[in-house]
């Protein structure tokens, strides 16, 4: 495809509008579907006119000492936290009144004898959106509260409700959609019939999802129908692993609650091996309403199914595209799950790279070519100017929490890279105190990307349910693909970004670049940084196709990922010029460094998504492809010395549950992280060691270094509740940008911790 000439009001976005049913070139079935109108809610704070509201970076409070609106229901928080301490006596204390969620009921069965569902009753604690536990779509109540229904939005905090926005703005396309009056851009976004003013900018976001294994029991979903719109009657209880249809309908509900924010225009692209049923489509579609789908009619008493016979789509715009990826030739290796072929595409339809042919296979290139510009056909919804791309498995859970820490961490990453005093850097890796890195914009720094892990809660199906409830771990996911081995820890100086988009606050003129001084040293301005040291592992029969498809960035995930615009040129680039080097190693090193997966610490949670049928936990990883296998080693001795020593003796079941299964909690992640880097820290803070003393001499972590004997304070917990949920990235401006540094360790902006 020819590159457009890139002006305020051309892009392709939404100049797709292909009859349902037309076979592309592609191999690719394009149905559209309705349009759906909205004022957008933070019109009054465009792109163009934002920087008109923007006051100082640094703004923490007003002149009064009052905070923002969206801060007030954090401080009567920590007031009800302080008052729990404060009246409970001392004799009574014997937990630290972390779990102050609310208590929450899980369902695992129904009981046909009872006619009543059965269930657990606990809290998750973990910070982690999960269709589980968190009942409406929105990422969350914080950020849905945030985004939705925030309501009138004083002027002087305007910035931070639509820092999502700029920051996708910022790493998105230069080419911008045509938002004048006539457009389906403004037919789907637009004000009222009579408003003639063009419609605002959004962040334009297409999803790729992978619908490889999708079904119900043993029959391939596209075989059974939809759920039932609008229906009268309540929804039945469904069990997690019963169909993929109530995992399709609750990512729908979240990229429609995507929209729903004002701020995101998203298409989806349902990649399939063969053309699936109408009927799926237009369900799919209505949807969508908030995204330019139609809403499913409601049915009047006695009438059909309204999907009976097919919505007449024929001429309408939609945002869900269905793109057949596989021929006749094809079609079983694109049902294989461990080809890998379904990741490889979603790969190319993506990233689109010059040098593939028609046929998906790797091309030569002649000449001069711009491998950034898109080649793929035209047809394809992919094949538009984008912002954000997504791409992800069906069985992931992706919300618009995930999408705004995702461009918060890319654009501090942008602020580090931009930075004038890591330009020139000498030492680009980890220098002497072996844990900080510099990245710039030269080809020689680390290609730093930020990217996901997914989480899973046990499974009614498991076998030992008993045993795990005990442990209350019904209640909390953990992460099957990653263990303590699988990671170190980076500070990277000057990652932080402020409003207005790509912005360092650490750096320039702005007054919030001050400077903090810890045992009379300058305390560095940046955050701290999980930096993927493995691949990701999982079992099978993911991780053969790992093997034959690796992810788009080392450490990442092929099961959620995310590329903004600048990011998806970078990429492009370097996949361009390796295949042009061939095999030739002094080009192949001239070429850059490969994309590294990294996670913001003060954000993880955000990172960690929900793996929503919720059966990977428990199952045995293959032989030396486990988590932690840079360590094999060491992991084989560990074992023979507690066989040895007759620790385990005749507890087989225990045995192979620490040493043959990898279940690794959100809570430990957060704990093993923090601590890797309050140690390395420590190590180079002490001049001279004592060897007899144990734990941190110099710095230490103020929330994890603690004695179990005694409750936390109040505040410590606080802060840690506030980075679980992400909202130490949500409210940047007060939490990154202000003057309350009571949570600047929680979310991961301390260097230097805290003195012992």
């Amino acid at each position: 495809m020819m590159q457009e000439e890139q002006t305020n009001e051309s892009s392709s976005f939404y100049s797709n509008a292909m009859s349902a049913g037309k076979i592309l070139v592609a191999s690719a079935l394009l149905l559209n579907a309705a349009s759906s109108t909205g004022v957008n809610p933070f019109a009054f704070a465009s792109a163009s006119d934002a920087g008109d509201v923007i006051t100082d970076h640094r703004r923490l409070s007003t002149a009064d000492g009052s905070v923002p609106t969206y801060i007030e229901p954090l401080i009567k928080d920590l007031e009800e936290r302080t008052k729990l301490m404060e009246d409970t006596p001392p004799e009574e204390v014997k937990y630290w009144f972390e779990y102050t969620g609310p208590l929450q009921k899980y369902f695992y069965r129904y009981s046909n004898t009872r006619g009543k569902a059965d269930y657990f009753e606990g809290r998750d604690d973990s910070g982690v959106v999960s269709s589980r536990f968190v009942e409406e779509a929105g990422g969350g109540a914080a950020f849905k509260d945030f985004f939705q229904n925030a309501g009138d939005i004083p002027s002087d905090e305007i910035p931070a409700h639509t820092r999502m926005l700029d920051n996708c703005l910022a790493m998105g396309s230069s080419s911008r959609p045509n938002l004048k009056k006539g457009t389906s851009w403004y037919d789907w976004f637009g004000g009222s019939a009579t408003d003639e003013s063009a419609a605002m900018d959004r962040c334009r976001v297409l999803i790729a999802l992978n619908m490889v294994g999708a079904g119900k029991g043993t029959t391939m979903l596209w075989e059974t129908r939809p759920p039932t719109p609008n229906s009268a009657e309540p929804k039945p209880w469904v069990s997690e692993q019963a169909t993929a249809a109530t995992h399709l309908e609750r990512n729908l509900k979240e990229i429609d609650a995507m929209c729903a924010t004002g701020q995101i225009a998203a298409r989806v692209q349902v990649l399939v091996c063969e053309p699936i049923p109408g009927v799926w489509t237009d369900w799919m579609d209505s949807m969508l309403p908030n995204c330019g789908g139609k809403p499913a009619p409601i049915p009047s008493a006695g009438a059909e199914d309204p999907y009976e016979s097919g919505a007449d789509v024929e001429d309408r715009p939609s945002p869900v595209q269905i793109v057949v990826v596989a021929g006749a030739s094809t079609a079983d290796s694109c049902h294989d799950m461990k080809s890998g072929f379904m990741e490889k595409r979603m790969q190319d339809l993506i990233l689109a790279p010059p040098y593939l042919s028609g046929d998906g296979e790797k091309k030569n290139l002649k000449g001069d070519v711009d491998p950034t510009i898109k080649t793929t056909h035209p047809d394809l919804v992919s094949s538009d100017d984008h912002d954000l791309y997504i791409a992800m498995k069906w069985t992931s859970l992706v919300t618009v929490r995930s999408v705004s820490a995702f461009l918060q961490a890319s654009a501090d990453l942008a602020a580090a890279a931009a930075s004038p005093k890591n330009q020139g850097t000498a030492a680009l890796e980890k220098n002497a105190d072996g844990v900080t890195v510099a990245v710039n914009d030269s080809p020689s720094s680390p290609f730093l990307i930020p990217s996901f892990i997914r989480v899973s809660y046990v499974s009614e199906e498991n076998n030992k349910v008993a045993k795990w409830r005990m442990h209350g771990d019904f209640f909390h996911p953990a992460a099957w693909e990653v263990c303590k081995d699988s990671f170190d820890m980076a500070w990277i100086p000057d990652s932080l970004s402020g409003t207005g988009g790509v912005n360092g606050v650490c750096y320039g003129s702005d007054p919030s670049a001050t400077t903090r001084k810890l045992f009379g040293e300058k305390e560095e301005c940046g955050q701290w940084w999980v930096y993927m040291a493995e691949e990701q592992m999982p079992t099978t029969p993911e991780i053969h196709a790992n093997e034959v498809t690796h992810p788009v960035v080392q450490g990442g995930s092929n099961y959620i990922w995310m590329l903004t615009e600048r990011q998806r040129k970078e990429v492009v680039k370097l996949d361009t010029c390796e295949h042009n080097a061939g095999k030739d190693n002094e080009k192949l090193h001239a070429c850059g460094e490969f994309p590294q997966a990294v996670i913001p610490l003060g954000d993880l949670e955000s990172f960690m998504i929900n793996f929503t049928p919720n059966t990977a936990l428990g199952k045995k990883h293959n032989a030396g492809r486990r988590p932690g296998y840079s360590r094999e080693q060491e992991h084989e001795l560990d074992r023979e010395k507690v066989r040895d020593r007759k620790q385990l003796k005749g507890q087989e079941d225990i045995e192979k549950a620490l040493f043959d299964y990898t279940v690794y909690p959100a809570a430990l992640f957060h704990k093993d992280a923090t601590l890797k880097a309050a140690r390395t820290r420590d190590a180079v803070l002490t001049k001279s060691a004592d060897e007899q003393q144990l734990g941190p001499q110099t710095v230490k972590s103020g929330y994890y270094d603690v004695t179990i004997t005694k409750p936390r304070q109040p505040i410590p917990s606080w802060c840690q509740a506030i980075a679980r949920k992400g909202l130490c990235a949500l409210y940047s401006e007060y939490f990154r940008q202000g003057t309350d540094e009571r949570c600047l360790e929680a979310c991961g902006m301390k260097k230097d911790w805290s003195h012992v």
